[in-house]
């Protein structure tokens, strides 16, 4: 079916196409009464031009070159036989059309053929076949034909135009978007990949150790090992899962609700976590997913360089702000004064632009006492 529009826009080219078969139809039938030429032949063939003129433009949405030749030719032959009294609306009509469908390739050379046959035609029934005026008269109409064919033709060139650059710049948008929800889909997979890749090498490097001393905490390491990989391949098909057509089935985004999951998974890695989470409701779903990116990562972090040690990770969302703090007491081995260096890679990077991209702030660096220590704070968009 056709849209609305559509169906209006042919309604009013069939009110046209009917409207100036009328016009001519007039035309076709007046008499001498001013002294100026009028047709003189038989009214069926009147009749017939007047329907060749203005019947087409019925249809100049669908075949605008082909109504334009037939418009253009019907016009000429009322030219020669004094028939029209009007500069050429219906071949303005078509010729717009030819200007707004037709590519420049075509429509162009249309142009160029159809601004001197119209005006040729108009000069020689003005001045030549039945003068009605004298040459300069007859110029002058020719250059009212001229000014509505190239004039309806420029405007519709124009509107095809400016047509053709809003849909580059929704094509522009649309990369823009697509870009945008793959570097999205690129941080969610160095996310899960990291902090499930860490857990697991933690525990891997404990399964070896204590393999011969103590096969059953191998086993419990082993055990751990075997669930994190089943979970992050599972997070890894439901990102993925948006670039497949007939993708895998889609679960919600991690919110603030899953955090005790991060915390139980660092805890089986040996980081003894103590989480606290004060939240007011209605936080939009955009900022719950990087709060907990920044604290999966700040936890992975700790486990990557930390572990086995205590941390403290706290959330508090307010009715402007989000805080984000987690700290850490570093190695139980390493000296106090000895807090170890900024934990390396894109970890920090990855947490510092999910901060800047909310109009957030992100600190991060050694405790004086010893440890690490991360703070982000948010503003708390989409609270009711």
């Amino acid at each position: 079916m056709k849209p609305k529009r559509q169906r209006h826009l042919h309604a009013l080219d069939l009110g046209a196409a009917l409207a100036l078969t009328a016009v001519y139809i007039g035309f076709a039938r007046l008499t001498a009464d001013d002294g100026q030429p009028v047709y003189t032949g038989p009214f069926w063939l009147g009749c017939l031009i007047a329907a060749m003129v203005g019947l087409p433009v019925a249809v100049r949405r669908r075949w605008p070159l082909a109504v334009l030749v037939a418009v253009l030719a019907a016009l000429a032959t009322a030219s020669l036989l004094d028939i029209p009294r009007e500069p050429y609306a219906a071949a303005g009509l078509a010729a717009y059309l030819v200007g707004l469908a037709e590519p420049a390739r075509r429509s162009v050379p249309a142009l160029a053929v159809t601004l001197p046959v119209a005006c040729g035609a108009v000069y020689l029934g003005e001045a030549v076949v039945t003068p009605a005026e004298d040459w300069r008269g007859a110029v002058g109409v020719a250059g009212l034909v001229l000014l509505v064919i190239g004039g309806a033709w420029v405007m519709g060139f124009t509107v095809r135009g400016r047509r053709a650059e809003a849909a580059r710049e929704q094509r522009r948008r649309s990369e823009r978007a697509l870009d945008e929800e793959r570097l999205r889909i690129a941080r969610e997979l160095h996310d899960i990949v990291s902090h499930n890749l860490s857990l697991i090498a933690v525990k891997a490097g404990v399964a070896g150790h204590v393999a011969e001393a103590d096969p059953r905490e191998a086993r419990a390491a082993l055990k751990v090992i075997e669930e994190t990989s089943r979970s992050a391949l599972a997070d890894m098909r439901r990102t993925l899962g948006v670039l497949r057509t007939q993708g895998a089935p889609l679960g919600p985004a991690p919110d603030l609700d899953r955090l005790d999951l991060l915390a139980e998974e660092a805890r089986r890695a040996g980081v003894d976590v103590d989480l606290t989470v004060r939240a007011v409701e209605g936080l939009a779903g955009g900022t719950q997913l990087t709060i907990y990116r920044i604290v999966q990562e700040a936890l992975t972090n700790v486990v990557r360089h930390a572990a086995p040690t205590r941390c403290r990770a706290t959330v508090e969302v307010e009715a402007r702000e989000v805080r984000i703090d987690i700290t850490d007491e570093g190695k139980p081995s390493a000296p106090r004064s000895a807090a170890h260096g900024l934990p390396g890679g894109h970890g920090l990077l990855g947490m510092r632009e999910r901060a800047m991209m909310y109009g957030g702030s992100f600190e991060a660096g050694p405790r004086p006492e010893g440890g690490f220590a991360v703070s982000v704070r948010l503003p708390a968009e989409g609270n009711q």
